[in-house]
């Protein structure tokens, strides 16, 4: 009987040895290319400066060898087109686009990856430039919704060895920011240290815990220490029925090269329930200063907080509070509705900055082609800020 049950084990056992490549020229010649195109039209009203129309096509083309006794390897390239790059202010590096709106997907042709990697066991090993998303990419991201990604020079390593936990620790050399390498931010020097402990055992959800140390000489006043924890996840109230939830706290003081001193907290806290049908969710996201200086996250996703206008992607100096409210509805036809309202406040203030709508529609057509719909508006309530509305139309291809 035992040997009648290990009968299929061994079978894929041989069958996994026999399928792996016996040389490195066999380990090449069986990989596997990736394509990935978006093509999308972001349009922009700002109060003060002329309409934005970026309508840009996104390609991405990668190759990833097969395993050869634990080594693999992985080039990825990308290019940004536009359809009229004087449509648009390009990050401010096109003359034409003065005066416009900016959009921050300038035409770029670009080296986005190229690693190596080993894998020993349930630790990887991995070296290069590299993408890079840690928790919910808060403090540590690629900067996926921009057209060109956000990819790390970075020596990574990452350990699944102990049951439901992962850890992570990355040096990170130097940051390929999404505004590319023409512009004189584009790219920043980094002696930069990431620590990062995630479980997954605990009932309802992932506690993780996080240091990142940040000397950033490329943008000294960006270079910080942040430790922090989160738990967040969801639990099962009844049948179809599910809270969701997530709580985060962190401190920020400044590090490295830094020429400034001070000391800023964060917190974010969320809670909602979730049924087949959609999801209703509050929460409220803070982002502390001191008399100095606010808690800043230059190597984040930023797009996906604090309101997809991406009036705040740089925090006030008095801080930002966002108090918002999100909904999920799962439509006819495949077809998902996201509806987001954020109330802003200047934290150390305690002044208004301003409200803004979201608004998604998005469908998935097999497993290949997604296509969106979507719609930021801010308005302000403080002067410091301007009024700003965009509108997207995306078509997206990935294989």
């Amino acid at each position: 009987m035992r040997a009648t049950r290990l009968l299929p084990v061994i079978i894929l056992t041989v069958a996994a040895c026999a399928a792996e490549p016996v040389s490195l020229e066999e380990a090449v010649a069986a990989g596997k290319f990736s394509v990935n195109a978006r093509l999308r039209h972001e349009g922009v009203t700002q109060a003060g400066l002329r309409d934005a129309n970026a309508l840009t096509l996104r390609t991405r083309l990668g190759y990833t060898t097969a395993a050869f006794r634990g080594w693999r390897a992985l080039a990825e390239v990308e290019n940004v087109t536009a359809a009229d790059g004087d449509a648009y202010s390009q990050a401010g590096l096109n003359a034409g686009g003065a005066g416009r709106a900016s959009v921050g997907d300038p035409e770029t042709t670009e080296l986005n990856q190229a690693y190596l990697s080993f894998r020993g066991g349930e630790t990887i090993l991995s070296a290069g430039r590299q993408r890079l998303v840690l928790d919910n990419a808060r403090f540590v991201g690629e900067g996926a919704w921009r057209q060109n990604q956000q990819t790390f020079d970075a020596l990574t390593a990452q350990d699944r060895s102990l049951p439901r936990t992962t850890l992570t620790y990355a040096y990170l050399n130097r940051i390929h920011r999404t505004v590319g390498d023409r512009h004189p931010q584009g790219n920043w020097a980094s002696s930069s240290h990431i620590f990062n402990a995630a479980y997954a055992g605990l009932p309802g959800g992932t506690l993780a815990g996080y240091g990142y140390l940040l000397d950033l000489p490329g943008s000294r006043a960006n270079s910080c220490a942040t430790f922090g924890a989160s738990f967040s996840g969801s639990a099962v109230i009844s049948g179809g029925v599910r809270l969701i939830h997530r709580a985060e706290f962190a401190r920020q003081t400044d590090h490295g090269s830094s020429p400034l001193s001070y000391s800023a907290s964060y917190h974010s806290l969320e809670l909602g329930i979730s049924v087949p049908a959609g999801s209703l969710a509050l929460g409220q996201e803070r982002l502390g200063a001191d008399r100095t200086a606010a808690f800043r996250t230059p190597i984040a996703t930023l797009h996906a907080f604090n309101g997809w206008a991406d009036v705040f992607t740089t925090t006030p100096a008095a801080g930002i509070r966002d108090d918002y409210a999100r909904t999920g509805f799962n439509l006819p036809a495949s077809v998902a509705l996201n509806i987001i309202f954020h109330r802003f406040t200047l934290d150390r203030a305690g002044a208004r900055a301003g409200d803004e709508w979201n608004a998604q529609l998005i469908r998935k057509f097999g497993a290949a082609w997604t296509v969106m719909l979507k719609y930021a508006g801010f308005r302000r309530d403080a002067v410091a800020f301007s009024n700003v509305r965009k509108l997207w139309f995306q078509i997206e291809f990935t294989r």
